[in-house]
């Protein structure tokens, strides 16, 4: 079924050509608060859990602890699915800025809870606007960043969760350290920092415009022209001109069936691809994240209030990982990259899950442990929403990240948690080390799917990577 009539545009050529500048700057910072404020709020919830134990708090259990996480990425799901197709529908800047106000309202309510129920309920509506954020923000995020430098500023993006892992587990140290706070305020505090951020962050969204790429194959062709000039003339100085245009037949709705029949018809290896990265590093991730502060009390007896000072090292090495590595998925490429870091993360965790199953580590030597995995793993991860974001049609993007985000993360995210909190309620370290080693199969399978099926998106258009679904007529 075709579109409106058909008109040729520049305006993808006219964004890649762009250089660096602080229009992008603002768009990173803007959009890419997104991951802070997840991992901000993934590494409180990890932090706090033993300090909910506590019956001056919260009175929770183990179990509680890993179903209140679930929650909170039962919640990210639906966010994610229903705020995908919204996006996909009504464009990228309104969603952004929605999402982020859910957000914002969850994790205040949190600040309050006063019982399991509660405190459960208020992570759904949090985890509801974190979902929803990813969709919208990946998608204006790759349509806004040149083609050359978009692999490593989307790895760096994602990345970014593990600067609000890092802040999270600061924040822990200091209020949960009982020296300024009482034990029943500090973890109430660690919240409200969430809800200041996004506060600010929400301000910070009014100057960043709808992706022109969305205008254009949605009707607004005179919307698009002028957001590429307003565009342009911030980046300012001579531009080249730019190369190739586009033909597009543009509709103001593309409806659900046509966009589920690109992901399963013509996509279906690269659909399947996309699930395999997706699975293997949300239920690695959510696996370790969502209880490491139970495996240090439980297996090295440290103190609930000092869990974020081995916390805090992990996140910062998370963190370096997709800064670091993120140029080689421009330059090396995506295919090896991607499969390199899904494998060697997957042979490092099985290693490790012996040790750990042995008896012979540290609380220190663990975190070292998890520190070199996570270098490797975290741009692995990285990688998943880039794959998802760059190899389906335009018409289809915000909706595919969601889908697959969805999803993985319901496969491997919501069973990680509730798995994890009865392994190590078990008290057996070899039983959570067949855990761990669980992850580093998926880990390594997923490896195995980008090398057979990953496509080659470096320094491509989007697209030439995927042509929109309105330029087929």
């Amino acid at each position: 079924m075709s579109g409106g009539a058909e008109i040729k545009t520049d305006i993808p050529a006219r964004i890649d050509r762009l250089p660096w500048s602080n229009f992008h700057l603002l768009v990173v910072v803007a959009l890419g608060v997104t991951w802070i404020l997840d991992g901000l709020e993934v590494t409180i919830v990890g932090s706090i859990g033993p300090i909910l134990k506590d019956h001056r708090t919260l009175g929770l259990t183990d179990q509680d602890i890993g179903a209140i996480a679930a929650c909170y990425v039962a919640g990210a799901v639906a966010g994610a699915l229903l705020f995908g197709w919204l996006t996909d529908r009504f464009g990228r800047r309104l969603i952004f800025n929605l999402t982020l106000g859910i957000y914002m309202a969850g994790v205040l309510a949190t600040a309050f809870a006063w019982n399991f129920w509660s405190f459960a309920c208020f992570n759904v509506i949090t985890g509801l606007g974190i979902g929803g954020e990813y969709a919208a923000i990946n998608s204006a995020i790759d349509e806004l960043i040149p083609a050359r430098l978009r692999g490593r500023i989307d790895l760096i993006v994602n990345g970014s969760y593990w600067a609000g892992a890092a802040l999270g587990a600061a924040a822990s140290l200091l209020l949960l350290s009982g020296r300024f706070f009482g034990i029943d305020i500090g973890w109430r505090l660690g919240f409200g920092i969430g809800a200041v951020l996004s506060a600010v962050i929400l301000f910070l969204r009014r100057y960043v415009p709808e992706s022109p790429r969305w205008q254009v194959t949605h009707g607004r062709n005179e919307e698009a022209e002028q957001t590429t000039e307003d565009i342009e003339r911030q980046v300012g100085g001579d531009l080249p001109p730019p190369k190739g245009t586009l033909k597009v037949h543009p509709r103001k709705v593309f409806g659900f069936g046509l966009i589920l029949g690109a992901m399963l018809g013509n996509n279906r290896s690269r659909s399947f691809l996309a699930l395999s990265l997706m699975v293997a590093q949300a239920f690695l991730f959510n696996a370790v994240f969502f209880t490491y502060g139970l495996v240090l009390t439980k297996f090295y007896h440290i103190n609930e209030a000092r869990a974020g000072v081995y916390i805090l090292p992990l996140a910062v090495g998370n963190f370096l990982g997709p800064l670091l590595l993120g140029h080689l998925f421009d330059t090396v490429g995506r295919k090896k990259m991607i499969a390199g870091t899904y494998g060697l993360a997957g042979v490092l965790l099985i290693a490790v899950s012996v040790l750990f199953g042995m008896g012979v580590l540290t609380a220190w030597t663990q975190t070292f442990c998890w520190m070199a995995i996570f270098f490797v793993a975290s741009a692995a991860a990285s990688s998943a929403y880039l794959t998802a974001s760059e190899i389906f049609p335009l018409e289809t993007r915000a909706m595919a990240i969601a889908l697959f985000y969805a999803l993985g993360t319901l496969i491997g995210g919501v069973s990680a948690p509730f798995l994890f909190g009865y392994l190590i309620g078990t008290g057996s370290e070899w039983v959570v080390a067949a855990g761990y080693a669980g992850a580093a199969v998926l880990m390594i399978g997923a490896a195995v799917c980008e090398a057979v099926l990953g496509v080659e998106a470096a320094g491509k258009s989007l697209e030439d990577v995927s042509a929109p679904l309105s330029s087929g007529g």
